[in-house]
């Protein structure tokens, strides 16, 4: 039974000497007993103490990792059910599904687009996690040669499907030494998949018809040495996939209820033609694992950019680094445009100049990652802030028109600017970064 945060704090040492991040030990203990923290940031608890803390210190979802050479998919870990009281941290695992009746040229076909799949958003690479083989000719065999043509195309991590422990067995041996996910533990098989599991150190699934079936599986499981397990809810359409994954997670999370304290796995292919909508539905409600049937570009670039926006902190925006850029290979004479750090305004405007084809200098400002109104507004994008910037990054000394072009949402910032920078052209740009090309062929090339 989990602890309450005074009989926690009855086992810290109570010395508040604030090591922890807190500032006395109290406050650490009720973070500690409401899941916010970890104990591992007291590095004064004696073991003693570290033994009786064990079940209100872990984490009410475990935390499950899937490796495989040098590759890693982790889930679980979760302390919230809303991103709003604390960001989401473990992005749920895209896995493509391939199946053993396949032709071995058809699976190198089709696992070999989906492993060079990438695509760039607001700087950051995103692709597939791994991939799922499933076992449909029953042949232990056929399932064998499916996961060792698999992994000779992609070294991602795997998921083996199977609920024949014989079949299950001979895939482990085409990727022994890794840490695959089994799929599935049952009421019929779970003694000998959790066998294999414990002699692979492989991460075991359990699926039932119930969550009381699924936590009595997960506790037989568990006694037989087997820790990692990931939760399949059961049901493929819509509204029993949402019920029983909040379900779960509530009970994980507000009642502490260990037997389903784990990560969950959706297999939105199983759904046919609406495969996408329950693949967002999974990624937001709350799968660690997501199994897709379909490997198009136009169904995983939506996924991967909506499970990037769930799982990015919204205390802490994406950003880029702050410095001097080049646009489309600019000469000294060319003007230089000021924007911020924050993601999403610099692409905008990177890509806008980009694609008009013009030469520019574009400096990015150190904002803390904010846009450039909201920058403003909070202080962090003012005239002495970019002027330091300026001369931070050796501007002057790469171009020989000293002109810089404000973003015309702060053109209030143009005088102030002109006191911090003497000699400088000060000029304001549009409030759109799709004006900034006629602007720049309109205005800047007459000046």
């Amino acid at each position: 039974m989990a602890l309450s945060g005074i009989q926690i704090y009855k086992l810290l040492p109570q010395t508040n000497c604030k090591d922890c991040g807190f500032p006395t030990c109290l406050a650490f203990a009720m973070k500690l007993a409401a899941k916010q923290v970890e104990l591992a940031a007291c590095p004064h608890v004696t073991a003693a103490a570290k033994a009786q803390l064990a079940e209100s210190s872990a984490p009410p979802i475990r935390l499950v990792t899937l490796k495989a050479n040098g590759n890693s998919v982790k889930a679980g870990n979760e302390t919230v059910l809303f991103r709003h009281e604390k960001t989401f941290f473990n992005k749920p695992g895209l896995f493509i599904r391939i199946k053993d009746d396949l032709s071995l040229d058809d699976i190198k076909a089709k696992v070999a687009p989906a492993e060079a799949f990438k695509v760039n958003y607001v700087g950051i690479d995103l692709t597939v996690d791994g991939f799922a083989v499933e076992s449909v000719t029953g042949d232990p065999g056929a399932f064998s040669r499916a996961v060792s043509t698999v992994r000779e195309t992609t070294h991602r991590p795997l998921i083996l499907i199977s609920r024949d422990p014989a079949v299950m067995s001979a895939g482990l041996q085409a990727v022994d030494g890794e840490n695959p996910l089994l799929y599935a533990a049952d009421a019929t098989n779970w003694e000998a998949m959790a066998a294999l599991a414990k002699q692979h150190q492989a991460a075991l699934a359990v699926t039932a018809d119930s969550l009381e079936a699924s936590a009595d599986l997960t506790e037989k499981i568990k006694a037989k040495g087997v820790e990692d397990l990931v939760l399949d809810p059961g049901g493929r359409d819509f509204a029993t996939r949402l019920i029983r994954s909040t379900q779960i997670r509530r009970l994980a999370l507000k009642k502490n209820f260990r037997p389903l304290g784990y990560p969950l796995i959706a297999f939105p292919g199983d759904a046919g033609e609406n495969e996408s909508m329950l693949a967002v539905q999974a990624i937001a409600k709350y799968a660690g694992f997501v199994v897709l049937d379909s490997a198009d570009p136009e169904l995983l670039y939506p996924l991967l950019v909506i499970r990037q926006n769930i799982y990015t902190d919204p205390q802490k925006p994406i950003q880029v680094q702050p410095g001097l850029y080049e646009i489309n290979n600019p000469k000294p004479t060319d003007p230089v445009l000021v924007t911020t750090n924050f993601s999403i305004t610099y692409f905008s405007v990177a890509n806008e100049v980009e694609s008009s084809g013009l030469p520019a200098w574009l400096l990015v400002a150190d904002a803390e990652g904010m846009s450039v109104l909201t920058a403003w507004a909070a202080g962090k994008f003012d005239a002495e802030r970019i002027a330091k910037d300026v001369k931070a990054f050796g501007v002057a000394d790469k171009i020989s028109n000293k002109r810089l072009v404000l973003p015309g949402h702060v053109a209030v910032l143009s005088g102030e600017l002109e006191e911090e920078l003497p000699g400088w052209e000060i000029r304001v740009g549009p409030r759109e970064a799709v004006d900034l090309p006629r602007f720049m062929k309109e205005v800047l090339a007459n000046v």
